[in-house]
């Protein structure tokens, strides 16, 4: 190896056990399958309550790209190009299925992209391509509808906002092979090359106009947390000190703090409108994630009764992504019709309904979502060669021939906010 560090496994190492005995058969990584759940329930709380302290309390998305950096590194001690295949083939069919959802809704509402295109009706039909392969930011009306109809007028912005997750994604997956084999060369530099990426894009110094900014500024800010992924599979942060980097990664949360303070934008700390902050503090948070790593074979303790949720929500980590926004508006339609009961129709029966909106929005949320996974999960396993599977949580054992799932996927992250009765409304670009 030329990049001067041992190679660290990716799964916990066998202990012996007494002669004769098998070894066990190495298994995921359930702490880095545990960051990736929590991480997607931190993605739905924040699209739902728009608390701007959650990005700082956990960077959901700087944790999930990581987690996908590692999984990458791993895979691609197979030939790359197969690799890179096989990640865009797991990730197009589920985003097809959405698609086709919300562009039939879209154009049932009446819109029509020739119209609202500057670039000509000919483009316009070129961009819905991003629908099919998100190599760009994909086109949706700001407006559809009646603010009194059934959902939002800002519908279609937060519908289609996730889908700059899976445009960063796709393009980390397509450089991968090249990163990964810079990285084994100059680590260092490889590393921190994103952060001075951010440092000049993400600060207004240099000024990329349109979604072409908007794409060099997603890889800039979440590069260092991808490559960390790479870093963490190789084994490189198993040979700095824990003091060191522990200490490392506190200055550099320190310094995004610090400048996330001066630069506050709308939402005030939320992290996701200060690329500099975001990045920084992302880094570092990350590190100290993966410095303490304990790599699991199983949930320990009291984490143990979570082991079906965890198995179930990384089976199906890109159709909760994908669909979660979609599934918060629906909740907004069925809760009002709760106005409409007998027993609702005292003011202090609807105040009371009004103060807990919210919460009765998160309670069913995640019935809805349950609902979705056993509707169009099973596109996944398609999407994966596996045998399709309404529920995987891992119950059942496979049978003879069948693979056993990977608990791991593109795993995902923002869109816009809810909107409805006393929400927040939806911006454009909002992250998780």
């Amino acid at each position: 190896m030329t990049h001067g560090y041992t190679t660290r496994p990716t799964v916990p190492q066998a202990v012996p056990g007494p002669a004769g005995a098998a070894a066990p058969k190495p298994g995921r990584d359930r702490y880095l399958d545990l960051l990736r759940s929590l991480a997607l329930l931190r993605v739905v709380v924040y699209h739902l309550f728009g608390w701007a302290w959650l990005t700082v309390l956990f960077p959901s998305m700087g944790v999930m790209f990581a987690l996908a950096g590692s999984l990458m590194a791993r895979s691609l001690e197979r030939p790359a190009w197969g690799v890179v295949k096989s990640r865009v083939r797991r990730l197009l069919p589920p985003l097809w299925a959405f698609s086709a959802v919300v562009l039939a809704l879209m154009f049932a509402g009446g819109w029509n992209p020739a119209e609202e295109s500057s670039d000509g009706p000919a483009w316009s039909l070129v961009e819905l391509f991003d629908y099919v392969v998100p190599v760009g930011a994909p086109p949706y009306p700001w407006h559809l509808g009646s603010t009194s109809g059934l959902l939002e007028d800002t519908w279609a912005v937060q519908a289609a906002g996730p889908l700059w997750y899976l445009r960063a994604y796709l393009w980390f997956v397509v450089a991968s092979p090249l990163l990964l084999w810079a990285f084994r060369r100059a680590p260092w530099p490889t590393l921190l090359a994103p952060l001075g990426l951010t440092a000049v894009v993400g600060t207004g110094l240099v000024t990329i106009p349109g979604e072409t900014g908007n794409a060099v500024s997603d890889f800039a800010v979440y590069g260092g947390c991808w490559v960390l992924g790479f870093a963490h599979h190789e084994g490189m942060l198993t040979q700095i000190p824990r003091y060191v980097a522990v200490s490392c990664a506190a200055l550099m949360m320190a310094f995004g703090l610090w400048w996330a303070s001066g630069h506050l934008g709308p939402d005030g700390w939320d992290l996701n409108d200060i690329p500099l902050a975001q990045a920084s503090w992302s880094f570092g948070f990350v590190v100290i994630l993966l410095q303490y790593s304990p790599s699991w074979r199983e949930l320990p303790g009291r984490l143990a009764k979570w082991d079906r949720l965890v198995t179930l929500s990384n089976n199906r980590a890109v159709t909760i992504y994908l669909w979660h926004n979609m599934l918060i508006m629906a909740t907004v339609p069925l809760l009002d019709r709760l106005y409409e009961l007998p027993f609702m129709q005292s003011e202090r029966a609807v105040g009371a309904l009004d103060s807990t909106y919210m919460l009765w929005m998160f309670a069913l949320v995640w019935p809805l979502i349950a609902l979705t996974i056993v509707a169009t999960g099973w596109i996944e396993d398609v999407a994966a060669r596996r045998t399709p599977r309404l529920w995987p949580n891992g119950t059942r054992k496979p049978g003879r021939g069948e693979v056993r799932p990977a608990h791991g996927s593109a795993a995902p992250g923002g869109g816009g906010s809810a909107g409805g009765r006393g929400k927040p409304k939806a911006r454009r670009g909002r992250r998780a």
